[in-house]
């Protein structure tokens, strides 16, 4: 990487540590944020203000904000505005299962990994399980009706958020792959085996309850959608997050 790196959604989760990797590497970076700061430069992808001066000069872009309602509108500004400063290397995060599963936000996703590679730029996608992360606040809020609902039969891989920021590291620091590739985590296990090691972790006492749920998506998630057991894996596991 010649120029710097700019970062979209900087300042989340997945975006503090891979803000970490790249201050690790010693790899020099900017942080897109609607709010100035150290080592930020200010922008706003909803508004489009700010876009054009903040992929200036940047070789990669980490593309990692996200909305759920206007994920395609988001990417589409970026997109456009590094088009017009050159052809900077774009990295889209995406996720397991954005094509198998039948949610609002996943049909977002995907149509972002099109505009991304339909856009002239060189480009890199990777795909990423759910964060360790989400669960946990999936069981937190789940549990506090006294028993801990699951969807039986679902099967998750979680990921340790530091396994994928060190993956889209590497990728944005290599040459442009062109292609989609898919990142797991160390595990594939069944959400009510989850929802147990959650529960010895918290000290919590509640009652796993699997619920046969119909639908689209509840039948996407028994069939794995969402895991992705042939591609590379990460190491941190479940317990080793609910343990740190």
């Amino acid at each position: 990487m010649d120029g710097p790196v700019l970062v979209t959604g900087g300042t989340g989760t997945l975006g503090r540590a891979v803000v970490s990797r790249l201050r690790e590497a010693g790899t020099a970076y900017r942080v897109l944020s609607r709010r100035g700061g150290d080592g930020v430069v200010v922008g706003d992808l909803a508004s489009g203000a700010g876009i054009d001066d903040a992929v200036r000069g940047a070789t990669t872009i980490l593309h990692l904000a996200s909305g759920p309602r206007h994920d395609i509108a988001l990417t589409r500004t970026l997109v456009d505005a590094a088009v017009r400063s050159g052809r900077p290397h774009l990295v889209y995060i995406s996720i397991v299962g954005v094509d198998r599963v039948p949610l609002g936000y996943y049909r977002q996703k995907l149509a972002g990994e099109g505009l991304v590679a339909g856009s002239g730029l060189p480009w890199t996608t990777l795909r990423a399980t759910q964060f360790h992360n989400l669960l946990d606040a999936l069981f937190t809020s789940a549990s506090r009706i006294g028993v801990l609902p699951v969807l039986a039969g679902a099967v998750f891989q979680p990921v340790d958020v530091h396994d994928v920021a060190t993956q889209l590291v590497e990728l944005a620091a290599a040459e442009p792959a062109g292609r989609m590739q898919q990142l797991g985590g160390p595990e594939v296990r069944p959400m009510d085996e989850l929802a147990r090691a959650w529960l010895r972790a918290r000290g919590r006492r509640r009652r796993v309850l699997p619920l046969p749920l119909p639908g689209g998506m509840a039948r996407a998630v028994r069939a794995g959608g969402l895991t992705a057991p042939d591609a590379p894996r990460g190491t941190g596991t479940f317990e080793q997050y609910l343990g740190s």
